[in-house]
């Protein structure tokens, strides 16, 4: 045991730069991830302003029973998992595609304008990008001119969901993309180059080099997208939504917001927080495990 602290201590005196150099970035996660940590108290207790968290008295799981009784709490549940799961099932595989596509080409003058127009609507906000929807679906704009009724679109909960997902997909694949593109890029040429001398087309050696090669990094990004299934999207639902699409595309975040937030109920926002967050690690800790038992991949 001694052996191994001196040992420890003596790392980290010869790299002691480097340790100096990252030890900002140690302090401000310390500041900003941690120590808010015991804000979770609050799930478990009856906020009180004059109090405060600590002296606020506990009602222990009452907060969640108050949000369970809530009916609109279980349809916004019903959507989050929903959104998330056609998001998965039509978005997921979309930056995979789309790398191995743009690997397809050969000219780098046409290669570089496209990776930067793919990746452009990523750096957009979704407040800009809901109003050029707005601006598109709205009496007098571009597909009212084409006598498609936008704002039907926008009023009907089906139509509602399929822009909020194709407009997701429509915004991150190309940002998505980018991962798997240096996953690629880390495959031995030489496989390329033995499978050309072979006779083998463009689509065996996708099938046989390109997509085993990613193996592991599609593996470790399907496991954090079904991490986040129950969440996130707050966003774009926010900018995008209204009452008439509640019952479609209302989302934990947003009814979080609306419930927790404007309400003042901070207690009973906590506990929907870490109600999510618990499915969430559940949900990661499950995937990772079934996926490492499938194909021995996982991220630990």
């Amino acid at each position: 045991m001694y052996e191994k602290i001196k040992k420890t201590l003596k790392e980290v005196k010869n790299n002691r730069v480097f340790y100096i150099m990252i030890l900002p970035a140690l302090v401000l996660t310390f500041i900003f991830s941690y120590v808010p940590i015991y804000g979770i108290i609050l799930a478990f207790k009856k906020f009180d302003f004059r109090l405060g968290i600590m002296r606020s008295p506990w009602v222990w799981f009452d907060n969640f029973k108050t949000i369970f009784s809530v009916e609109q709490f279980w349809i916004a549940l019903k959507n989050t998992i929903v959104i998330n799961f056609f998001k998965i099932i039509l978005g997921f595989p979309a930056p995979i595609i789309l790398a191995i596509m743009i690997n397809e080409i050969r000219s780098k003058k046409v290669k570089g304008p496209i990776q930067t127009i793919l990746y452009l609507p990523h750096f957009l906000s979704w407040v800009v990008i809901a109003g050029l929807i707005f601006s598109l679906l709205e009496d007098g704009g571009i597909l009212s001119l084409l006598g498609i009724d936008g704002v039907k679109i926008l009023s009907n909960g089906n139509s509602a969901l399929a822009l909020v997902i194709f407009s997701d997909i429509w915004k991150e694949v190309g940002w998505g993309s980018i991962i798997y593109l240096a996953a690629i890029n880390g495959i031995n040429p030489e496989l390329y180059e033995a499978a050309s001398i072979d006779g083998a087309n463009s689509l065996q050696k996708i099938r046989y080099i390109t997509l085993p090669g990613i193996k592991s990094t599609i593996s470790i990004m399907f496991i954090l997208r079904i991490g986040a299934l129950v969440g996130g999207n707050f966003d774009q639902i926010y900018n995008l939504y209204n009452e008439l699409v509640y019952d479609k595309i209302d989302v934990i975040d947003t009814f979080l917001y609306r419930y927790g937030v404007n309400q003042g109920r901070f207690a009973e926002g906590t506990a929907i927080g870490l109600f999510v967050n618990i499915i969430n690690a559940i949900l990661l800790l499950s995937a990772n495990k079934v996926l490492k038992n499938l194909n021995g991949e996982g991220m630990y």
